[in-house]
């Protein structure tokens, strides 16, 4: 990792930011002004209707969660920071895990609910923390997201100070030894020290992997959080590597037939209500058995 390496203590340390190459030439979303006004109902849209959006979100969470290394075969509650119109909780749900999405956007979290998501949804500013009991989470994830904190809508807004108030509480909302694991788009070398410095200060450990670091389309930064023991930061994937084949989690390979099959399931079909029924039953939900009238449409009372 070019950019940000571990230390041997697994905090995060800004090495040189010689090969940084950010996106800052371009108009940058977060400096059109706060996101809740920015992730309107257009860009919701675009969230639930773009076939490119959609495959960009699933890749980078599945990319997240092979890097939280959940437990094998056995399902996860988890946290999806900015979960947005529910793309990166549909993955979730299709590996088996509960999850909780919060977000700052009112039209983003409709769209959710509109698509029929599985998990909880909560309207919330990460930068003043994330509202959950202690230890009420196994695993965290952010796509996209932490990067708008850095900015700066209103004179109190703080960046330092939003960004420690959001780590310290996502801390304390983690089980001990789970990890977070947020996507981000830093605009230059600094900023991405201003992120890790303040999750440093909260208690976390670890630091940053970057895939594909000498691609200027590919490459994304993954801020991999450790709330325990120190461990060993995972390598970032190169342009060597094909993306499919360098997943290491056993389960990943397993499920992509299922998780294809499903894609191509009709929405409201007897097949999809069908598959839904039966993911929900391997997660342990009370689920109502199966009749020749499942998945029928039903006529309008009047």
């Amino acid at each position: 990792m070019d950019d940000v390496q571990a230390s041997r203590s697994g905090s995060p340390v800004p090495a040189c930011g010689r090969t940084l190459e950010m996106a800052s030439r371009s108009r940058r979303p977060e400096h059109s002004g706060p996101p809740e006004l920015f992730y309107d109902q257009n860009e919701a849209r675009k969230y639930v209707r773009n076939s490119r959006m959609i495959d960009i979100q699933t890749k980078m969470t599945e990319r997240a969660l092979e890097l939280l290394c959940l437990p094998e075969g056995q399902p996860s509650y988890l946290l999806d920071i900015g979960c947005g119109s529910g793309l990166s909780g549909d993955y979730i749900s299709e590996e088996g895990h509960y999850w909780v999405g919060i977000d700052i956007s009112p039209a983003m979290l409709d769209a959710a609910l509109d698509r029929d998501t599985e998990g909880d949804l909560l309207l919330g500013d990460m930068g003043q923390g994330v509202p959950f009991r202690p230890g009420s989470f196994d695993g965290c994830i952010s796509i996209s997201a932490v990067q708008w904190l850095c900015n700066a809508n209103k004179k109190s807004d703080i960046p330092a100070r939003r960004l420690y108030h959001f780590f310290s509480s996502l801390y304390s909302a983690l089980v001990r030894g789970a990890r977070a694991v947020l996507q981000l788009y830093p605009e230059n070398s600094e900023q991405l020290e201003l992120i890790t410095t303040q999750a440093t200060r909260a208690g976390f450990t670890g630091g940053v992997v970057v895939d594909f670091p000498n691609s200027a389309k590919a490459k994304k930064f993954y801020l991999c959080l450790f709330s325990g023991p120190s461990t060993s930061l995972p390598k970032g994937l190169t342009e060597s590597q094909d993306a499919d084949q360098a997943s290491e989690s056993t389960f990943t390979s397993e499920r992509a037939p299922h998780k294809k099959a499903r894609r191509d399931l009709v929405k409201k079909s007897r097949e999809w209500v069908l598959e839904k029924k039966e993911r929900r039953r391997r997660q342990g939900k009370e689920v109502r058995p199966d009749t020749q009238y499942t998945g029928r449409k039903r006529k309008p009372r009047f």
